[in-house]
């Protein structure tokens, strides 16, 4: 049985009535620099975007889910991107929407279910993510979870006329 609930939020896919909640998201310069966004998207992209999500992900390399309470009100969204079947890997990004959402264990709980699900039911070999070197929030969130922190690319991402480093971590299915 595939299970995306934990203790206090589950995962889900993606809604038509999630429109207003990603393009808040996608639009908040605030969080540019982790996404490596540049421009704006609007509504009529997400629209389009949205009627895609029901694609596997064999076929776009792409899952996005929602990171949703009890409530079921969306806290944030997850993704597997750069899906490699050949190489039975995939990276992984996190985005809780409101600052007073994170540090209240739902990233770890997010994170440790795409995890299981990634090595259990998508039959992955190892998992990646890309951190800022100054982003101390994510490092701990996937270091706790197990990721390594195995290489530091130097001035990776411009971001406002500075070049910034970027941890690489990985995790390896024992």
């Amino acid at each position: 049985m595939i299970t995306l609930k934990g203790e206090h939020i589950y995962l889900r896919a993606l809604e038509p009535e999630d429109l207003e909640f990603i393009h808040a998201i996608e639009n908040d310069e605030s969080v540019w620099e982790i996404s490596n966004t540049i421009t704006p998207y609007s509504r009529f992209l997400i629209k389009q975007y949205l009627k895609q999500s029901h694609k596997d992900i064999f076929e776009v390399k792409q899952l996005r889910l929602v990171i949703s309470n009890y409530d079921d009100v969306a806290l944030g969204m997850i993704d597997l991107f750069d899906f490699d079947f050949k190489n039975s890997r995939a990276g992984v990004g996190i985005l809780l929407k409101e600052t007073k959402d994170r540090a209240k264990g739902y990233g770890s709980e997010a994170l440790n279910l795409l995890i299981n699900y990634s090595f259990n039911h998508l039959g992955l070999h190892q998992l990646y993510c890309n951190i800022s070197e100054e982003n101390n929030a994510s490092i701990k969130l996937f270091a706790n979870q197990g990721f390594e922190k195995i290489g530091l690319k130097k001035d990776w991402n411009l971001v406002n006329g500075s070049y910034k480093n970027e941890y690489i971590f990985q995790l390896i299915k024992n």
